[in-house]
């Protein structure tokens, strides 16, 4: 869902850094995947033609910035934002920086114009500048081990053109140079001095990258909502030919099909509002449980909406359905699903009785419609509380169409999602319009 870009001179320790970022994102976040590439390509004839331009210095900067430009058109489209739809993270060493640097500054064909040629291009989300002293960066030069697979040196790794390198990346990523459009859009941090011990420059990228994604910003290169449909799908396409999801012998079980039960939808928000309201406010509820006032909040419908898909699931296997759209940090993970446990009853923590595997969760069967509900109002959530915020004592019946009527744009993607999931009772036909929609909100059909 986000790429990730590594820049910095050469010598600076991108090389390191990337596979660093790619550990972090693996270890702590909930994308669906982390893949690593860096450019140019050298397994694709586009980029092995800019690097042959880089070996000789032949070409000059025209041509040049051509190749690295085609090479980055060719790899955004066919093999990054693929990734970025499925919920992949992407790590690249160098992109489009190293274009507007390399090219635009030291060749001197003007960092607007090299823009020009990117412009249809992936944009960084984020960019993270790595830097050293040149001393320093020409020391791990002569070290570096894919040299000895070039006759000669690169045309830039010389003193000179390091510190114009060095400078160009200072001028641009520091802000003394405006960034061009379109990739004024993505985040810049650094530079992240790269002098100290490997595990200084962790400390550094895990820094950048939490407070990064903490604030959950809005991906450049593909919408969120591809992203979680597409996550969907592939969680109820896992199950293909389940019709229960339940691990224990409860009853009644948890339906991938009736998952209304009986119920209008309107029904199961205000219950399941009520009920966590009620738990929130009980007076043996822990002083510090740190769990939203708001059971359309996102964490309540990240972990109740993807249990729903589940039928029971170690934290680990939890978080990794999560995925980035819904992500919820480790820690708060286990203070909600210790509070829809011993707070509210929404969700059973048991022991495999064979083996030795971490405690499983499952969801209730009652709470699979609020699940389920959940997530087909993802889109309006926010929209949702605000208007019950402001309406305290009207029927959530009539939420759906207020809201709605002020974001006509999210109904086609409550359809979408209607599409993947089901109607919630079988027989009942797929809402197709606005209207239609509205109706199976206040009756279920």
């Amino acid at each position: 869902m986000y790429l990730f870009t590594v820049e910095g001179g050469d010598g600076s320790g991108k090389g390191l850094a990337t596979q660093m970022i790619a550990e972090i994102l693996e270890q702590e976040f909930t994308f669906s995947g982390v893949d690593v590439t860096a450019e140019p390509r050298r397994d694709a004839e586009l980029g092995l033609l800019a690097v042959e331009a880089v070996r000789t210095g032949e070409a000059g900067p025209v041509r040049e910035a051509v190749y690295f430009a085609a090479d980055r058109m060719d790899h955004s489209h066919t093999w990054i934002r693929p990734r970025l739809s499925q919920g992949r993270a992407v790590v690249s060493e160098r992109n489009v920086h190293s274009s507007l640097v390399y090219q635009g500054v030291v060749g001197d064909l003007g960092i607007e114009e090299v823009a020009r040629m990117n412009a249809a291009a992936m944009i960084p989300d984020l960019c993270i500048w790595v830097d050293c002293e040149p001393d320093a960066a020409l020391r791990r030069i002569e070290q570096d081990t894919l040299r000895v697979t070039l006759d000669k040196s690169e045309y830039f790794e010389t003193d000179k053109y390091q510190i114009q390198i060095r400078q160009g990346y200072h001028d641009l990523l520091g802000g003394k140079v405006p960034m061009p459009s379109p990739f004024d859009q993505g985040k810049v941090v650094g530079p992240l001095v790269n002098d100290g011990t490997k595990g200084d420059l962790r400390k550094k990228l895990q820094y950048e990258i939490r407070r990064f994604l903490h604030d959950r910003p809005t991906p450049l290169n593909v919408h969120p909502e591809e992203v979680e449909q597409y996550m969907l799908a592939q969680a109820l396409n896992f199950q293909k030919g389940q019709t229960t999801l339940d691990v224990l012998s409860t009853k009644p079980a948890r339906s991938n099909l009736n998952w209304l039960g009986d119920s209008k939808p309107w029904e199961v928000i205000r219950d399941a509002s009520k009920l966590y309201l009620e738990a929130i406010q009980a007076s043996d509820a822990p002083p510090r449980m740190d769990a939203p006032n708001q059971p359309l909040s996102h964490p309540v419908i990240s972990i109740i909406g993807t249990l729903s898909l589940l039928p029971g699931a170690e934290i680990s296997e939890l978080r990794k359905c999560l995925g980035p759209v819904r992500m919820v940090t480790e820690r708060h993970t286990h203070r909600m699903i210790k509070f829809f446990h011993e707070q509210s009853g929404w969700v059973w923590v048991h022991k495999p009785l064979i083996g030795h595997d971490a405690r499983r969760t499952e969801l209730r069967s009652d709470w699979q419609a609020f699940g389920r509900l959940g997530l087909v109002i993802w889109p309006l959530k926010e929209n949702l509380s605000d208007w019950r915020k402001r309406n305290p004592s009207k029927s959530w019946k009539h939420s759906f169409g207020a809201v709605l009527s002020s974001s006509p744009e999210h109904t086609q993607d409550c359809i979408n999602r209607l599409k993947i999931l089901g109607p919630g009772k079988e027989g009942v036909l797929l809402p197709s319009t606005h209207s239609e929609l509205l109706a199976w909100w206040r009756d279920g059909v």
